[in-house]
Formats: structure tokens, sequence, C-alpha cells
């Protein structure tokens, strides 16, 4: 119970967070403007939206305090890889390390994988700056880029959030069982990402 009311609080700030960017947005150079702009562009990949939902599942696979810790971590380090890519700084094979990303951190959640917590930190935040950098470099020509930054944070949260409230099913056997299958999918759409890229 304790659970889900911090679970609907997360979810209230970060609406309240999405809600106060957007007055300050009507004239930024973007289709939607830079906050809307920036919360869209995660959705827009599906690689993208099924890592960062792997991000929460694996999270709640790991427990307390994993649970919070991966999902703070990838906002925070994909902030810093958003800024590499808006400053247009090169950072080699960004969509492979987005598809590897896919791959692995479903393949994680898939395996049930109980690493270090340390080790798992250091693992997404690596995956995190090549998500980062591609919404970065992608800011549209004219656009906020403080307020891009943030819709794009913030549309990562909610992902995160939303692999958490499935990854708390893990509590049952059979909600291990679809918590496992969902990390499977989630590598197979890293897996189909990379083919693509060949």
């Amino acid at each position: 119970m304790r659970l889900s009311y911090r679970l609907r609080r997360a979810v209230a700030a970060l609406a309240l967070a999405i809600a106060s960017t957007s007055p300050a947005l009507a004239h930024t150079g973007g289709v939607l403007g830079g906050g809307a702009d920036g919360f869209v562009h995660p959705l827009l990949g599906l690689d993208h939206v099924v890592a960062m939902v792997a991000v929460g599942l694996w999270g709640a696979v790991l427990g307390a305090p994993g649970i919070w810790v991966l999902p703070i971590v990838f906002p925070l380090i994909m902030a810093g890889g958003g800024a590499l890519g808006i400053l247009g700084l090169p950072l080699p094979a960004a969509e492979i390390g987005i598809a590897a990303s896919a791959i692995v951190l479903g393949a994680m959640v898939a395996l049930a994988a109980r690493p270090a917590l340390w080790i798992a930190a250091v693992l997404v935040g690596a995956f995190a700056v090549f998500h980062g950098y591609a919404h970065g470099a992608e800011l549209p020509p004219g656009t906020d880029a403080t307020a891009y930054s943030v819709g794009f944070v913030v549309a990562t949260g909610l992902l995160h959030l939303a692999g958490i409230a499935f990854g708390l099913a893990t509590r049952w056997p059979g909600g291990r069982l679809a918590v496992r299958t969902a990390g499977l999918a989630i590598a197979a759409v890293g897996v189909v990402a990379f083919s693509a890229m060949a």
C-alpha cells in the first residue's frame, strides 16, 4: 500500500513538471514546442521505449534500493548525454548503443539477473549516455534546449515508472514469468533494431 502511494506521488510530480514547462514554450522552433517536442521524442522509437521500460522492470526485479536507484541514475546520466548531443560533440555508434541497451537490459530482466547494485547502475548509466545523446542530437532547430531536455527526461521517468509498475508483479509466481517474458520481448526488439542497422 505504501509503495502504491509513493508511485502515485511520483507520477503526480512528473505530471506537474510537464504542465509547468508548457506555458513558456509557445515560441520555440519545434513542431509541438520545446518541452512537448522533448517529451514526445523518446516515445517515437520502440527501441528507446522498451529500453527505458526495461530499466524500471530491472529495478523491480532487483528490489529496494535498486527499484529507485536505476530509474534515478538513468535520467541523470541521460541528461549529460543529451548535452553532448545538443553541443554536437561526436559519439560514435550511438544507435548501436541504443539497440544494445534493449538487448542487454531485456536480457537482465529475462534472466532475473541480480548483480551488485553498483554494477547494475554503471551498466544502466552507460546506456543512458547513448539514449541522451540521440535525444540531444535531434533537437529541432530553434527549440529551447532546456525545455526540450526537461521534456525527454520527464518522458523517460514515466517510462521507468511504467516498468516499475509492471515489474511489481514479480511478487507473484505468475507475475515473475510475465516480467521475465517481457524482458525477453524487449531483448528481441533490440535484436530487430540492431539487425535493421546491418
